[in-house]
């Protein structure tokens, strides 16, 4: 297949285009730099000009494909809530170009967005997307396509898509914790959050295009819930630094932004996926990856 990649120079995208390389597919990649163009060049893929907000280049680039993979995101959380609507429209725009063939367009979303389940409980594939969640706007996007006869179908990453040298969402905690000194978490820290390497989510993810159903979703999850006391105590060990309890209270002042997620427990779980599109995680989990992490200080 000739498969359009948006988001292809990104930390998962840039893993997925050597995935399907390998498994003897061709690549169209999305690069709005001559840097991006550059990567793609020398990771064997051909070149597409453009960016989210280019709606044409999107179109262009899917309408020139037999399949598209949406990874592309603006991970700028000053503005969540207009990204997400842009990554709606994006949506929008590939599910134009493919409008009727019934090829494949795989959109990228998040387990959170199942929002707060019952407490303990694992989210499944099964579980609907909130529409409290503003990364929701993705599914409902995907979902309005799949209804125009495209084989839209989402895949729900975890809040740390990992490897020894970034962790996702993990990696904003380092960063706090080297500024600050110390490594915290809320509360008991027994919340959990999910997590995948960045090379098994790149396998799911060609797995999906290759086999994946219209209206499906699919969990990249590899281990369903990683407690974020675990996590702290790992950033902790790293960095020589003292691993804290912050009350809910305190956990704004501390952690700005980020303090909404790090209250959350929201373990996940992959077996449907797993089970239909033969899946199976094999790379080091989350804290093995956080104890042999990269040197960062430079």
């Amino acid at each position: 297949m000739r498969v359009f990649v948006t988001g292809a120079t990104g930390f998962i995208g840039s893993a997925i285009v050597e995935e399907l390389i390998n498994a003897g597919h061709q690549v169209l990649g999305l690069a709005r730099s001559d840097a991006g163009a550059r990567s793609l060049i020398a990771a064997g893929a051909q070149v597409h000009r453009g960016d989210l907000e280019d709606l044409e280049s999107l179109r262009s680039g899917a309408s020139m494909s037999d399949g598209v993979i949406h990874t592309a995101f603006n991970h700028d959380f000053s503005k969540y809530v207009a990204n997400c609507e842009a990554d709606r429209r994006a949506i929008e725009a590939l599910g134009d170009a493919l409008a009727g063939s019934g090829r494949p367009l795989l959109v990228t979303s998040g387990t959170g967005t199942m929002g707060m389940l019952t407490p303990g409980r694992l989210g499944t594939e099964n579980d609907a997307s909130s529409p409290t969640f503003p990364r929701s706007a993705s599914e409902e996007a995907a979902d309005a396509v799949a209804g125009r006869g495209v084989r839209a179908s989402v895949v729900r990453l975890p809040p740390s898509v990992h490897d020894r040298s970034k962790q996702g969402l993990v990696t904003q905690m380092i960063d706090l914790a080297r500024e600050k000194g110390i490594s915290a978490y809320v509360g008991d820290g027994l919340n959990r959050w999910p997590a995948v390497h960045r090379l098994d989510a790149a396998r799911l993810f060609k797995l999906a295009l290759e086999k994946g159903s219209a209206g499906a979703r699919y969990h990249g999850v590899a281990e369903e819930g990683v407690p974020l006391r675990d996590i702290a105590d790992a950033i902790g060990r790293r960095f020589n630094v003292p691993v804290v309890s912050k009350t809910p209270e305190e956990a704004a002042g501390h952690f700005g932004w980020l303090a909404f997620f790090l209250g959350v427990d929201c373990p996940a779980s992959s077996v449907q996926t797993q089970e239909e599109l033969g899946w199976r995680p094999t790379q080091p989990g989350l804290i093995p990856d956080l104890d042999r992490g990269a040197d960062r200080s430079k």
